[in-house]
């Protein structure tokens, strides 16, 4: 009998949820699914909406790349369809352009000849565009203004607008061309400019010129102006009366300075497209003036320039020590530069 009291019955103790708790979280859980479903039903809704809306669609519509039919494969990175922003190409925005540069030094006949190319109606070269120091300050500065006159945008009164096929500028070694080389190598190779090298074989010839340049700027000859280039044989005559006298003991090593500074010239820019003009040469035989013609491949026809020759009387009238330039040179690899100026 006291063992049977001792004994408890497992299910008698077993805890059983009441049936009204299955009942309320079932509630719950059809309550949140209802939620959801409603929320999820809303927003398909207004999406649904917003697409049904009208769009403005925005078509953008490609022009045709200019055909190219007669220009040869190795040529076509050197020909160019600018689209300037300043202004409309209009039915000439399928002509195509070259690039190029005049390279020189002063007083090589560099403006005569740059005046001799714009006489043609389809040549725009833009003068010494980097004769103010502040556009060569950086390399950047002078990218952008190279982006100007490549792109049409550069405006002076050498430009022509629109049918242009060449366009241009003239650029002196000592005007930041030469200390950033590098540079302006790679940027007319991405851009696909040539070069052309005008050069003066008599040297001694272009030191004279510059001379009688300098004297000029502080005397002022005409009229109380400085001009470095006439348009008169009477304004030619006044400036050619001063004979300027030459430091002998400095004048070996300038001729040599110049002759180098055009030998790394050509160096540097061998690998570009380049054309090798000599002052002298472009004097005595014109017919030269349509081989820089056809190397910008524009029509041939006549060249035109109202620059007077300032410089025309025999070299040892012009120097006042002729004499000692002559002993100076006599015998020495510049003794050719004693004869005129263009070797008569």
């Amino acid at each position: 009998m006291v063992e049977e009291r001792c004994c408890f019955n497992k299910d008698a103790l077993a805890i059983k949820a009441p049936k009204k708790m299955h009942v309320v979280l079932r509630m719950l859980m059809l309550a949140a699914m209802m939620i959801c479903g409603i929320y999820i039903s809303s927003v398909s809704l207004k999406q649904i909406g917003i697409q049904s809306r009208p769009r403005k669609l925005m078509i953008k519509i490609m022009e045709a790349p200019c055909s190219k039919p007669d220009i040869p494969y190795y040529e076509i990175p050197y020909v160019h369809y600018p689209v300037p922003t300043t202004y409309s190409r209009d039915e000439c925005a399928c002509t195509p352009v070259r690039f190029f540069s005049i390279v020189s030094m002063q007083r090589s006949g560099s403006g005569w000849f740059e005046t001799l190319l714009n006489s043609h109606v389809n040549i725009s070269s833009n003068g010494e565009i980097f004769f103010p120091k502040e556009r060569r300050s950086n390399v950047s500065t002078i990218i952008r203004t190279l982006d100007k006159i490549y792109n049409l945008d550069w405006y002076s009164s050498s430009s022509k607008n629109e049918c242009i096929a060449a366009v241009g500028l003239k650029w002196m070694l000592n005007q930041g061309l030469m200390e950033n080389h590098a540079r302006v190598v790679e940027y007319f190779s991405q851009r696909g400019v040539s070069v052309i090298f005008l050069f003066r074989r008599n040297l001694l010839c272009r030191l004279v010129s510059q001379l009688a340049n300098d004297h000029d700027r502080s005397a002022r000859q005409l009229h109380g102006t400085h001009k470095a280039h006439v348009h008169s044989e009477s304004e030619a005559n006044i400036l050619a009366r001063y004979k300027p006298r030459i430091n002998t003991s400095e004048l070996i090593p300038t001729l040599k300075h110049t002759d180098k500074f055009a030998t790394d010239a050509l160096g540097y820019f061998k690998s570009i497209p380049h054309i090798v003009l000599y002052y002298e040469d472009l004097v005595r035989n014109h017919t030269k003036l349509m081989d820089v013609l056809e190397f910008l491949r524009v029509p041939q026809r006549k060249l035109v320039s109202r620059h007077v020759k300032i410089h025309t009387r025999p070299l040892h009238e012009q120097v006042e020590n002729w004499d000692d330039v002559y002993i100076s040179l006599k015998g020495t690899e510049y003794e050719s530069f004693l004869n005129s100026d263009y070797g008569f």
